[in-house]
C-alpha cells in the first residue's frame, strides 16, 4: 500500500470511528508507529484530522460548536436504537425511579421504556417529557429552567437546585464525548452543570454514547471515569479505546 492509499485509509477511519490510536493504525496496516505518526503529522498539515496523544480525532472534534437537537436525532439512529435497548437491562424494577438527561440517545431509550412497571421519571428534556407523559406507567417530573434551544432542554440554577435534592436508583446520561483523559464531556457549561448534577443524583450512573464519542473531548467536563459505572455504546467502537475507559473501572457493553 501506498503512503497516499494508507493516509487516505486512516482519514476513513478516524472519520467512521471518532478516533483513531496510534498503535492499532500500526497493527492494522502493518507499519510502525513512527510511520503512523509522520501520515498523521501529514493529514493535519492539510486539514483532513486533529492529532491529540496517543491518535487523532476528526477536525470537528476537539470544538465548543454543539449539533442541534434535529441534527443529532438523524445521525445513527440505528446505533442509538441498539443502544438504547441494551440499557433497559438497567432500568429498575417496580417503584424504582429513573433520570433522563436530554439529548438524542437518551430519548431513544425514553421511546422504549415499559410502561408497566410503575416507574418514576425524572428528565430535563422537553421531548423527553412529552413523550413519557401519557405512558400509562409512568409519573413524569419535569425539571424546570431556561430551555436551550440547541438541546430542547432545561438547565440554569434552578434546574441544578432542583436535582441537588433527589436519589434516583439510576440515571442515564448523553455525551459529546467521553475519553480515558477527559472524562465525560460537553461544549456547553450550562449544559455541564446540569448534567454533573444529575450524576451526583444517582446510585448508579449510566453513560450512553454511540462509538463516535468516544475518544472525544469537549470544553466542559461534566463527570469523571470514577463517577460512571457503565457506559453503553455500539459495536462500531475501536476497542482500543473501550480497553481505555475499561483500564479505568468502567463496565463497558457494545450494542
Amino acid at each position: 500500500m501506498y503512503a497516499e492509499e494508507r493516509q487516505q485509509a486512516i482519514v476513513g477511519l478516524v472519520t467512521q470511528r471518532g478516533r483513531v490510536a496510534v498503535t492499532a493504525v500500526a497493527e492494522r496496516f502493518g507499519v510502525t508507529t513512527e510511520t503512523v505518526r509522520r501520515d498523521l503529522a501529514v493529514l493535519e498539515q492539510v486539514g483532513m484530522l486533529r492529532r491529540v496523544h496517543g491518535g487523532a480525532v476528526p477536525v470537528g472534534a476537539l470544538t465548543v460548536v454543539e449539533p442541534g437537537l434535529g441534527e443529532r436525532r438523524n445521525t445513527r439512529t440505528d446505533a442509538k436504537r441498539r443502544i438504547a435497548a441494551c440499557a433497559l437491562q438497567f432500568v429498575p424494577g417496580g417503584h424504582g425511579s429513573l433520570v433522563l438527561d436530554g439529548g438524542s440517545t437518551t430519548a431513544a431509550l425514553a421511546e422504549v421504556l415499559p410502561g408497566d412497571r410503575d416507574l418514576l421519571a425524572v428528565t430535563n428534556s422537553v421531548p423527553i417529557g412529552a413523550r413519557l407523559a401519557g405512558v400509562a406507567g409512568i409519573t413524569l417530573h419535569l425539571l424546570g429552567g431556561r430551555v436551550r434551544g440547541v438541546t430542547q432542554s432545561a438547565v440554569g440554577e434552578s434546574t441544578v437546585h432542583a436535582l441537588a435534592d433527589l436519589r434516583a436508583d439510576v440515571v442515564f446520561l448523553g455525551t459529546n464525548g467521553i475519553s480515558a483523559q477527559h472524562g465525560c464531556s460537553t461544549p456547553d457549561e450550562a449544559e455541564a452543570s446540569v448534567k454533573r448534577a444529575m450524576a451526583r443524583a444517582g446510585q448508579r450512573v449510566v453513560v450512553l454514547a454511540d462509538s463516535s464519542k468516544l475518544g472525544r473531548e469537549h470544553l466542559v467536563r461534566f463527570a469523571g471515569l470514577e463517577e460512571v459505572d457503565v457506559l453503553v455504546t455500539d459495536d462500531e467502537a475501536d476497542p482500543s479505546l473501550v480497553a481505555d475507559l475499561e483500564a479505568q473501572g468502567i463496565e463497558v457493553l457494545q450494542a
